[in-house]
């Protein structure tokens, strides 16, 4: 009788896998090993199933990694435009959309890492739509800082460098926060607000003038 032989593939002990935990284990592990150290096997054997039938949730990993980057700036912006709705003070729409952003990186952390990192391995034309959703955030940005200068409460002499100075400082959140650090994410983007507020040259002397 000749011996049984072994299936080479682990069983599908998750058979219940949907798109969307595909994505939340491609986003773990394009975080840890970025985009290019991460095999397609290794996704699926996060999540307990055979390679083969992770193909039933996507077309490829290229097509992981467009959904993730679209998903996470389309949250981006959907955050701007939730903080700053019906908000007409620069300082506050500023300081609110500041705060929601350094909040996000200090929070999604994973998602930051990916998009700040693996976003250029995208192909045309997903990279120039992507790279244009990026620029639609950073303009509304930009635009509060503009509102401001005209209002005479910020005093810079750049907004567009202001708001690349601004939205680089709280990116870079993603890469050193730590859950169990000596700062909540709160106090974090509490204190990001802050320095954003100086960047554009707004100081404490201003806001006690505005409310004389």
């Amino acid at each position: 009788m000749s011996p049984v032989r072994a299936d080479p593939s682990p069983p599908d002990v998750r058979a219940g896998v949907t798109s969307d935990a595909v994505l939340d284990a491609a986003l773990t592990v394009f975080a840890a090993r970025g985009y290019h150290g991460t095999a397609v096997s290794q996704i699926a054997a996060d999540l307990g199933i055979r390679t083969s039938s992770l193909y039933n949730h996507m077309r490829s990993k290229q097509e992981l990694l467009e959904k993730i980057v679209e998903r996470t700036l389309d949250e981006v912006l959907a955050d701007f435009e939730g903080s700053v709705a019906g908000v007409t003070d620069p300082v506050q729409r500023l300081r609110r959309a500041v705060r929601i952003y350094a909040l996000r990186h200090a929070t999604h952390r994973r998602e930051a890492l990916v998009v700040n990192r693996d976003t250029t391995n995208l192909p045309e034309p997903a990279l120039t739509r992507m790279r244009e959703r990026r620029r639609d955030h950073e303009r509304a940005v930009r635009a509060v800082i503009g509102d401001g200068i005209a209002a005479g409460v910020f005093r810079v002499d750049s907004p567009a460098l202001a708001s690349f100075a601004i939205l680089e400082m709280c990116v870079s959140i993603a890469r050193w926060f730590r859950e169990d650090g000596s700062r909540t994410a709160e106090q974090v983007a509490d204190e990001y607000t802050d320095f954003a507020l100086r960047i554009v040259g707004h100081t404490e002397m201003d806001a006690d003038d505005q409310d004389r």
